[in-house]
């Protein structure tokens, strides 16, 4: 046994030596992010990593900065005879012009995709290199999505706010699928032919250029791997590739018993491709990829062949005080946050985001709509022809992600014009080959694969439950918000006739209280309700996900089921209940009771559950137990909330059990709060894990608890916030105010190597140190 793990063992690392040392030789991506300077006016510069915003700004933002900034790093880098190098960008907002050793190598319109700049022929021959990046984060209505800050209903967040890479190729390489603008082409592809249960097939294609001086026969070995250790080996027909060309490779595949991508069952199949040039191994590149059956049929929407109705959520991808300028893990958080929401589904409003949260959405179940930059604004030719272009980029980032259904390649809310609309569609085909590229736009045109208005768009009460053109769908894209500014916008709206404006909207802060926080709940769901009544609805995306700040107004937009900081509200339990649970798991069940349980709280006391039955218990005496109860404003729900009237406020315990088949599956409880005696400090990992290598961000919660450890939804307190450590810092308000009992600050670590202890100090509150390894 012993003598076979060593065999094992050797032949194992001999294999991954010498994986790791082709790709060594082949590519290399590092990142590119340390070790940069900044300055706001190109004379007073001071050391910064990348991602990094322009300015921290203010929790709410009255007038976020526009204007022009400077980036500079200084690297050692000597140019290589056979090699090609260049440095990517994940986002730069909103105009980026990258010199190398004064010289202009690129000037990039645009603050959503990505860019490389080849750098080769630019490299100092004693190695020493100097590369500044001027940013531009002004308004210009050519670049998509083209309207003024200061009209706008999101912010223009600047600086070089994603990641940045130094990419290393030898002269025959995979090109960069945006840089090699090609229709349908550059870098890797991968199209699904036909996908089942039992049998999947399509095509890998890979655009190769060949920047030697001499021509290449040429060839590339791709390999499959699913997560339960199956593989498939590609091997594709040899080419000759003369120098100084392009061309691509294609070659099918088939596998039998594909393991389907589904947001129940997220697999993801490793594709692996490696080059050859005359026999010798020259590029090397990974990415993941999905078998999945995606169409729409007379009757709805369907996923492998099952139909479902389609839940989902909006996204804005700013954080409060760095807007734009989250890393990599903090965007795979709030992708868990939206998944344990209990949605499977995210609309990118209004542009295209992250490529950490789109691989995040790929690995967690989520299906996404792409989206262009667009909101309220249609421009000249000139942005029109930008608008084409963006939509090519993006699909060529893009395409391979299974998590991508649909692409929104139309200007948000924007009165745009039919030959527009009709060339947004031909460039969306053009690029994509497979015919179940399904396009989405607010404007009802036929070119469009479905129409997806907003639920204010419609006429109260229906809506568009009464949407009738044939088989032809409608996805509700944003709902929940707009249509409850009326009185009576809602089936029940006019039951709430004494509630003021608001009162009744679905804005609310999480401080503004249960009964506000409990109308926002029902808002989303009566028309979350109402949606499912229509015959040609197959989904909806309520809106939104997290509170967020925008151009035009000197507020937060509230009408997240989270605030700003990522604390739920009422709402995001609501959603959370809708789940289908089949196990008797007590983890995948939501039960949550709506109350603070104070002398203020509504004796009517809401729990949100997925349970068959609801015991509620005040004092440890049960006041009733409920079954499911439906009603014209639950009828359509998977599982509408459990409503308990009470005779009056007594302080102490409300504790809800809830029951499957008749057992106990889990119980929650709520506390009448005491006086404010103690800090509680944590922080936000939601299952990812701070970067030890590069920066990262975190929420930092103080929370305000009696001296039984109930939260103090009543407190405002002040709270001072200190750090100890090495390469971190706090962001945000300090001392900062406590809301409905939460204080929240940023944490931002750029190298976590050593130990940090954070303290939260209050007055008349017993401090609280939390340490982060």
């Amino acid at each position: 046994m012993i003598n076979q793990f060593v065999r094992f063992f050797g032949a194992f690392y001999l294999l991954f030596f010498f994986v790791f040392s082709a790709q060594a030789q082949s590519r290399t991506k590092v990142n590119f992010g340390k070790e940069w300077t900044f300055s706001m006016n190109s004379m007073d510069w001071e050391k910064v990593n990348l991602p990094h915003s322009v300015r921290m700004e203010n929790k709410v933002i009255a007038q976020q900065f526009q204007g022009v900034s400077y980036y500079k790093k200084t690297f050692h880098l000597k140019p290589k005879k056979n090699a090609k190098t260049s440095i990517y960008f994940e986002g730069v907002m909103l105009e980026a012009k990258v010199t190398l050793n004064g010289k202009i190598l690129k000037t990039h319109l645009g603050g959503y995709l990505p860019f490389s700049v080849d750098i080769s022929d630019a490299l100092s021959r004693s190695g020493k290199n100097e590369l500044l990046v001027e940013v531009k984060n002004e308004d210009n209505l050519q670049v998509p999505p083209g309207k003024p800050l200061s009209t706008l209903d999101f912010n223009y967040f600047g600086g070089i706010y994603r990641n940045v890479y130094l990419i290393t190729t030898q002269k025959v390489h995979i090109t960069d699928e945006i840089e090699a603008n090609k229709v349908a082409s550059g870098g890797i592809y991968v199209v699904w032919n036909a996908v089942e249960s039992l049998k999947a097939s399509g095509n890998i294609q890979v655009h190769i250029a060949n920047e030697s001086k001499k021509g290449q026969t040429i060839h590339f070995k791709a390999t499959l791997n699913n997560a339960k250790g199956g593989s498939a080996v590609i091997h594709s027909d040899t080419k000759i590739l003369e120098a100084g060309t392009a061309m691509e490779l294609k070659q099918d595949f088939y596998l039998d018993n594909p393991l389907l991508w589904s947001p129940e069952s997220p697999n993801l199949y490793g594709l692996s491709l490696e080059l050859y040039a005359n026999n010798k191994l020259v590029d090397c590149k990974e990415i993941k990829i999905g078998a999945r059956k995606s169409e729409i049929r007379a009757d709805g929407y369907y996923l492998n062949n099952e139909k479902r109705y389609i839940s989902g959520t909006n996204r804005h991808q700013e954080y409060p005080y760095v807007g734009n300028t989250i890393s990599d893990e903090a965007q795979r958080r709030d992708a868990v946050k939206i998944k344990e929401a209990g949605f499977d589904f995210v609309r990118l409003s209004h542009y295209p985001q992250a490529e950490a949260f789109l691989n995040a959405c790929d690995e967690l179940g989520i299906l996404v709509m792409n989206c262009i930059p667009g909101w309220q604004y249609f421009g000249d030719a000139t942005f029109q022809e930008n608008s084409y272009q963006t939509l090519r980029e993006m699909v060529r980032r893009d395409r391979n992600h299974a998590s991508i259904v649909f692409w929104e390649n139309s200007l948000n809310e924007s009165e745009m014009s039919t030959p527009f609309m009709v060339k947004m569609n031909a460039v969306l085909q053009q690029e994509l080959a497979h015919s179940n590229a399904f396009s989405c736009g607010w404007m009802d045109h036929p070119s469009y694969s479905f129409y997806i208005p907003a639920r204010q768009h419609g006429k109260a009460p229906n809506y568009w439950n009464d949407y009738a053109k044939g088989d032809r769908k409608v996805f509700i894209a944003e709902y929940g918000d707009w249509e409850y500014y009326a009185q009576n916008a809602g089936f029940s709206q006019k039951e709430f006739a004494n509630l003021k404006e608001e009162e009744r909207t679905s804005r609310q802060l999480r401080a503004a209280g249960e009964k506000r926080l409990l109308q926002q709940a029902f808002n989303y769901q009566e028309a979350a309700n109402s949606n499912r009544k229509g015959k040609n609805t197959m989904g909806e995306a309520n809106w939104l996900m997290f509170d967020y700040t925008r151009g035009y107004s000197p507020d937060i937009e509230s009408s997240g089921i989270s605030d700003i900081f990522r604390i739920p509200k009422f709402a995001f339990y609501f959603y959370q209940s809708q789940r289908a649970v089949i196990s008797l798991k007590p983890e995948d069940y939501t039960l949550e009771i709506a109350s603070y349980w104070n002398e203020n709280s509504p004796k009517v006391v809401t729990v949100f559950s997925n349970c068959d039955e609801v015991g509620l218990y005040l004092n440890n005496q049960l006041v009733t137990t409920k079954s499911v109860e439906r009603n014209k404003d639950n009828d359509q729900l998977n599982h509408p909330p459990f409503l308990f009237e009470l005779e009056k406020f007594v302080p102490g315990e409300l504790k809800a059990v809830g029951k499957v088949n008749g057992m106990e599956i889990k119980t929650a409880i709520v506390r009448t709060a005491g006086s404010a005696a103690k800090i509680g400090l944590e922080y936000d990992l939601s299952s990812v894990e701070i970067s030890k290598e590069n920066p990262d961000i975190v929420f930092v919660y103080a929370k305000i608890l009696d001296e039984n450890g109930t939260l103090v939804t009543n407190s405002n307190a002040l709270v001072t916030f200190e750090l100890d450590g090495k390469n971190a810092a706090l962001i945000g308000e300090n001392p900062v105010q406590a809301e409905a009992g939460i204080a929240t600050i940023l944490l931002r670590t750029e190298d976590l190597k050593h130990p940090l202890t954070i303290k939260a100090m209050g007055a008349g509150l017993t401090p609280q140190s939390l340490n982060i390894h």
